[in-house]
């Protein structure tokens, strides 16, 4: 389709309560990939579901004691320990309930950044904002129903309802609340805003905070003018940290036991910590996720996740060493010993893993190479302190690579979009239907060349992702 005006896009940003004092650089065009871009896109979505499933047998086995291998012992205790820690019981006991075996996230969103050997995977999140800022763009910038932007039309919609819709095969038109906690309060326009573009449809979606949810009988409930109306789908918009901030949190726990209620993405912490993305990469665990992978999915793997490693403090045996980076041509055996690092060797990223309010948007991140060296030390010093509830990862750092891309300027709104430099993170959404990853749509976040944490920010533009044979 042609460019976007500058003011075709402004008013009809302008128009939707979506974008409430929200505000991102403007651009005449949508994000272009090429054909084998998207093919790879396919292909990491098969992958991280995959990934979802090798995962969830680790950790069941894990916690079970059970060996991991086919042919040759493998027990992995530390695998639960490490996923369990800090964690509440109940969450703990839910998660290994044999209910919940072979329940995933609906939807899957890896961030991945565009370096000059690729894409790199930094994250798997599987409760992602982004869905209905990501559905509003593709209709924006896709026109009339353009094909080739991702996800083109209303797949984003529509199958993140089906994706929802398909956990209770046995209601024809289910009543899904969308519950969003105080805690992501600043996504629950966007929350609104699906529900809403759902309702036209003819579905029964709404949005609602937990103090709109209400046991009943066994069943949770929520009033439509004055009349209770039961809920048969619930989809949690809020991450497992702020679990014990919900009010009728026992009640959610009692109506999905008796069956009264589905739960999506499925409330198991382990889906949900950074960590496991370093368990695909530790040593002792190799054998496991090459028997539990398709040689395609390992492969893809392997190439998109960055070096990851599990920061635990536990005392080593004199001259044992940590599997980790090196620092001055020589091997850890303390991770204190990473505050000696170069700022060269400082090209790592600590993180929390999750369960913790700093967990998302990149309040916990440390970038090494872009800090000074107190501050890399206190980064570690936190990481370890931290450590008996709430483990880091540290993770090697892929350096995005410099892009370019036409750009509106917002202080003059008549002038022509200029092409201007920067890098790129792009968010792919995926949701799970009949058992395969579904692409329905693209995010891009294209930053300043400056920035060396790619999120969104005033400075970026956000954008939705086509397919170009020119790109």
């Amino acid at each position: 389709m042609p460019n976007l005006a500058y003011e075709q896009i402004k008013s009809s940003l302008g128009a939707q309560p979506l974008f409430e004092d929200k505000t991102w650089q403007l651009s005449p065009q949508a994000w272009p990939l090429t054909p084998g871009q998207l093919k790879q896109l396919e292909a990491i979505g098969a992958a991280c579901l995959e990934y979802h499933q090798a995962l969830e047998t680790l950790y069941l086995r894990s916690a079970a004691g059970k060996n991991l291998l086919r042919n040759k012992p493998l027990l992995a205790p530390w695998v639960a320990d490490y996923l369990d820690r800090g964690k509440p019981a109940e969450l703990v006991a839910h998660a290994r309930d044999p209910k919940n075996r072979g329940a995933f996230p609906t939807v899957l969103r890896p961030d991945l950044l565009l370096t000059e050997d690729g894409f790199a995977l930094t994250e798997l999140d599987s409760v992602p904002g982004g869905i209905g800022l990501t559905a509003f763009l593709n209709r924006l910038y896709g026109g009339d129903g353009d094909p080739s932007v991702i996800g083109h039309g209303d797949a984003m919609v529509d199958n993140f309802h089906a994706s929802l819709a398909a956990l209770r095969p046995d209601a024809r038109n289910p009543l899904i609340a969308l519950l969003v906690s105080d805690e992501a309060a600043t996504y629950r326009p966007e929350m609104k805003w699906l529900a809403e573009q759902l309702q036209r449809r003819g579905r029964r979606v709404c949005a609602l905070t937990p103090e709109d949810v209400f046991p009943l009988g066994g069943e949770l409930f929520f009033d439509i003018e004055g009349t209770p109306e039961k809920i048969d789908i619930l989809y949690r918009f809020f991450e497992l940290f702020d679990w014990a901030n919900i009010r009728v949190a026992p009640h959610i726990l009692e109506a999905w036991s008796a069956g009264h209620v589905a739960i999506a993405p499925p409330m198991r912490h382990f889906q949900e910590e950074k960590l496991a993305l370093a368990l695909f990469h530790h040593h002792l665990l190799q054998d496991f996720w090459q028997e539990n992978l398709s040689r395609r999915s390992l492969e893809q793997l392997r190439q998109l996740i960055p070096q990851s490693w599990i920061m635990d403090p536990a005392p080593l045996p004199p001259g044992a060493v940590l599997d980790g980076p090196r620092v001055g041509g020589r091997a850890l055996n303390d991770w204190r010993d990473l505050a000696a690092a170069s700022q060269k060797e400082r090209d790592l990223v600590i993180k929390i893993s999750g369960f913790h309010e700093t967990a998302w948007g990149a309040r916990s991140v440390v970038l090494g190479s872009d800090c000074s060296r107190e501050e890399w030390q206190a980064g570690v010093e936190q990481a370890l302190r931290l450590a008996p509830t709430n483990l880091h990862v540290l993770q090697e750092y892929r350096k995005p690579r410099r892009v370019s891309h036409p750009l509106y300027d917002a202080k003059d709104a008549g002038a022509a979009a200029v092409t201007k430099a920067g890098r790129l993170r792009l968010c792919p959404y995926y949701f799970v239907l009949s058992g395969q990853a579904r692409l329905s749509g693209a995010l891009a976040t294209f930053c300043p060349p400056d920035k060396k944490i790619i999120h969104g920010m005033e400075d970026a533009a956000l954008l939705p992702a086509k397919v170009s044979p020119l790109a």
